[in-house]
């Protein structure tokens, strides 16, 4: 019969020897496997998008109702511009092309948008429009989902095509675009405000619940103080900063600068790029240190330019050219950008351009000089992975900048241009469908967009939900809690 108090048995000395060989033993092993685990998660890319980080629901979406305007807002001004023939701002070669081939099919449903850079690069109206008239049954792979009810909605999306309005009055009567009186962009803003507001959807959220499509900074240029509880989707905040300033230095006026535009409420999306994708099997060797091709001359943020242009143009592996990606400086862009290490971008007009997001598909490496920059997506994309950020008041001392550049090893360029292939889907719009209208890539900058205004879906109802309890009659001052 076994003792009762068999628990308190010592053990022999061989089985103490084995215990006490298995305590040092186990630790070692955990380590071993943790530094072989470290070391297998250091080799493979440092860069992860935010969906590949943290599983998607596949069955979350963001529910969207499209408001109800006149074709002539949207897909009938792309009609009216295809129309034109003898405006050399809005004419480009490829235009002109598309034009004689869009009159001889007769009036299209859908028609393709302008191919002439000025426009293009602005072209977010266009794609996301398309995605939502995309029938249902091909959305598969849409985060919206487009409802016709808008008391299912959580967002109501405002169907103007606001870039293409400005340019064609910037192209047709620039003189008058800062006018009301003989301004058809004008007459189109008043006519999508007034519809608008005066629906009960509008009412019932004060519009904090409505999308605008506003990449063009000039885009809805009379009506930005109507319009601004909505979420505004554009490209960066550098056309609204005097218009505020302005609000702001009025003593007897409730609003503070920044009232208008805030990270919190709006989202900053990706200018279209107009240079072909190279993806990094096709990467070459890069003969040039440093690229930039754009106007040397700018106005405001945009002054740094002249200085560094003036500091750089004549240093050994810098090409510093002046121009625009037309037909012509299209293909030299491709080459300068495919054939440099680091492409140069500094703040012009606005903070950013579409230079950023065509030296990302170039897999050229952005070196942003912009200290009021705002860029698309951050939170889902790191861009520290794949860019270099330098100070105006750094960039600006001699050599520094190229002293930096060639500081970097090729392991770290290296390291970029993988971390570049991988986020340049999510700065793609084109779905490769005529005008539009067909699915939308699942890892696309459309997407990415409608996810991004879903995050902002809690504070917006907090909002329409503090409106409600105001007293009749009570205002309160206009802020923006801007990070």
């Amino acid at each position: 019969m076994a003792p009762k108090n068999n628990a308190l048995i010592p053990c022999s000395i061989p089985s103490l020897f084995l215990s006490l060989g298995l305590f040092c033993v186990l630790p070692l092993s955990i380590f071993f496997l943790l530094q072989s685990t470290h070391q297998q998660t250091s080799c493979s890319s440092p860069f992860l998008t935010f969906s590949q980080k943290i599983p998607q629901n596949p069955n979350q979406s963001i529910r969207v109702y499209v408001a109800d305007l006149p074709r002539s807002l949207n897909y009938g001004l792309l009609g009216k511009y295809w129309s034109l023939s003898d405006d050399s701002r809005l004419g480009s070669d490829v235009d002109n092309d598309i034009r004689s081939t869009v009159s001889s099919k007769g009036k299209l449903e859908f028609p393709p948008y302008p191919e002439n850079p000025l426009i293009k690069q602005y072209s977010a109206e266009y794609w996301i429009l398309g995605d939502l008239m995309t029938p249902e049954e091909l959305r598969t792979g849409s985060f919206a989902k487009r409802v016709f009810d808008v008391n299912e909605a959580d967002v109501v999306f405002v169907p103007f095509f606001a870039t293409l309005s400005a340019e064609m009055q910037l192209g047709m009567a620039k003189g008058a675009f800062r006018k009301k009186v003989g301004n058809e962009d004008y007459e189109r803003q008043k006519e999508v405000v007034d519809l608008i507001r005066g629906t009960d959807a509008w009412k019932r959220s004060g519009g904090r619940d409505h999308v605008f499509v506003l990449t063009d900074p000039v885009a809805m240029w009379h009506v930005k103080a109507e319009i601004a509880p909505a979420v505004l989707l554009v490209v960066d905040f550098g056309g609204w900063y005097r218009l505020d300033l302005k609000a702001s230095s009025d003593n007897t006026s409730d609003m503070i600068q920044h009232t208008q535009v805030s990270l919190l409420k709006d989202v900053i999306v990706p200018y279209t790029h107009l240079l072909p994708r190279l993806h990094l099997s096709e990467n070459q060797d890069r003969i040039t240190l440093l690229y930039f091709k754009g106007a040397k001359h700018r106005h405001r943020g945009g002054l740094v330019r002249e200085k560094l242009w003036d500091l750089l143009v004549n240093e050994p592996g810098v090409v510093m050219e002046e121009g625009f990606p037309n037909a012509t400086g299209r293909e030299q862009s491709i080459k300068g950008m495919r054939t440099s290490e680091f492409c140069l971008h500094p703040a012009g007009d606005t903070p950013t351009s579409c230079r950023l997001f065509d030296a990302v598909l170039s897999l050229c490496i952005p070196v942003i000089v912009s200290d009021n920059i705002e860029l698309p997506f951050e939170g889902m994309v790191d861009y520290s992975d794949f860019s270099v950020f330098v100070s105006v008041s750094d960039v600006l001392k001699p050599n520094w900048l190229l002293n930096h550049l060639r500081s970097f090893s090729k392991e770290q360029k290296d390291a970029f241009r993988r971390n570049m292939a991988h986020v340049q889907p999510i700065f793609e719009y084109d779905n490769g469908h005529p005008g539009g209208i067909g699915p939308v890539p699942p890892d696309g900058a459309v997407n990415h967009i409608w996810r991004k205004v879903h995050q902002k879906l809690p504070m917006i109802k907090e909002a329409i939900i503090r409106e409600k309890r105001k007293s009749p009659g009570v205002s309160i001052p206009l802020r923006c809690h801007c990070t």
